[in-house]
């Protein structure tokens, strides 16, 4: 069952007192107002209604979160406030009471705060049981001063079928509107928030790697002194080499990319050539990982909208991967499969590691997470490069152990 949130909470507490004060409305009506409106007292079992009713509401708003803490209960709840509704209004003059319209009320708040079937449900019960005691009701009861009263009465029972019929549609559908904006709304706060954290990162990263080119090319200049002195290229020496042609790569694809990036540079690319370049960035930049390619000949040709973000994304995928596949099986090991799903192409980037936890799927690629491994900042990146380009990132676990990264995209033409 899903779980109210905080405002519907608010919505427990305030349908609380408001059953209170419908019990006091009942009390006043029964014992202080009975003959200025006229209402028919003509059963005992009336004090009987109204002492059960105060121990169920005595009960029930102790524990009113738990009880109304989902939409069944709330449901639950709302039928027995009808209930007691029509069990007052049968013992204190049936249909010729004059506040009957008062049946109205659940149907009202199930309108606001439940699906579209729960209102429609109460004013079901509400007219079945308004119609028995319109229609049970004695014609002798009906005369008022010598007049013929059954028309009036008559007109009351259509009014209230109309306005019945009015909240179930009207006030529902606007209701369930508001519901829909508050969650879009809700979505869009997210989402700004989410870009405000990928603009400060973006914007430490491009000073980071400013700060770093200047070291990287004092770096350069003393590993060639070093190679001009040595007699002969030691292990140390060309791994020092080969360290720092990596870092001098990623600091020129990153500055390419920033450049690309603001000037809203777009290209279109084949599968066959993004997957050929994922793997011979992965040889250059990661040559410890073993990427097993599983592609697809069908869909080589395929072509997709690229922009500079795109590749360090799906690097950033594999590089996590093998990661957790190091961390189980003591091999930097990723699957990478390509296959057409529709109008989309899915790239899975599998690893065989330990997988996800379940409370971490719905938080990791869309907010910045503390956990021992890491804040998923990468995974936060990448998920903000897929959705520009129209596509968008799902984690979950593989059937067969491991956790899988499941990138959607357009696909542009064949």
């Amino acid at each position: 069952m899903p779980t109210l949130s905080y405002g519907r909470y608010r919505a427990a507490d305030q349908l609380a007192l408001l059953r209170i004060m419908a019990l006091m409305l009942k009390l006043c009506l029964t014992f202080v107002f009975a003959d200025t409106f006229g209402l028919s007292l003509h059963s005992p079992a009336l004090n009987l209604t109204l002492i059960l009713e105060a121990c169920y509401l005595g009960f029930t708003f102790w524990l009113r979160k738990p009880l109304l803490s989902s939409e069944a209960g709330l449901f639950i709840a709302l039928v027995l406030d009808t209930l007691l509704w029509i069990s007052w209004l049968y013992f204190s003059g049936g249909a010729t009471n004059a506040f009957i319209s008062l049946l109205l009320l659940p149907i009202a708040i199930a309108a606001v705060l439940l699906p579209f079937w729960a209102p429609w449900s109460l004013a079901l019960l509400s007219n079945l049981a308004y119609s028995l005691m319109l229609f049970a009701t004695p014609d002798s009861s009906m005369s008022h001063h010598g007049m013929d009263m059954q028309s009036h009465y008559l007109g009351m029972w259509v009014n209230f079928i109309i306005s019945s019929l009015v909240l179930t549609t009207s006030v529902a559908l606007l209701a369930k509107r508001m519901r829909r904006q508050d969650a879009q709304l809700a979505f869009m706060r997210e989402a700004q928030l989410r870009q405000e954290k990928l603009i400060a990162l973006g914007t430490a990263s491009a000073q980071m790697a400013h700060r770093l080119a200047t070291p990287l090319g004092s770096l350069r200049l003393l590993v060639e002194e070093l190679q001009e002195e040595a007699t002969n290229d030691g292990p140390a020496l060309q791994e020092m080499k080969s360290a720092l042609s990596v870092c001098e790569a990623t600091l020129m694809a990153l500055r390419n990319a920033t450049e690309s990036i603001r000037d809203g540079a777009v290209r279109t690319e084949s599968v066959e050539q993004l997957v050929s370049g994922l793997r011979d960035q992965v040889n250059l930049l990661m040559p410890a990982v073993k990427l097993e390619l599983q592609p697809d000949k069908a869909v080589a040709k395929l072509a997709l909208t690229v922009d500079a973000s795109l590749q360090p994304a799906l690097l950033a995928l594999i590089e996590n991967g093998a990661r957790a596949s190091q961390e189980k099986i003591d091999e930097m090991r990723v699957t990478l499969s390509v296959l057409r799903q529709e109008d989309e192409l899915v790239l899975s980037v599998r690893d065989f590691g330990a997988g996800i936890p379940a409370p971490l799927l719905q938080q990791l690629g869309h907010q910045i997470v503390e956990q021992p491994k890491g804040m998923g900042v990468a995974l936060l990146l990448s998920h903000a490069s897929l959705e520009r380009l129209g596509g968008r990132l799902i984690l979950g676990s593989h059937v067969d152990g491991g956790a899988v990264a499941q990138v959607y995209l357009p696909i542009v033409e064949a």
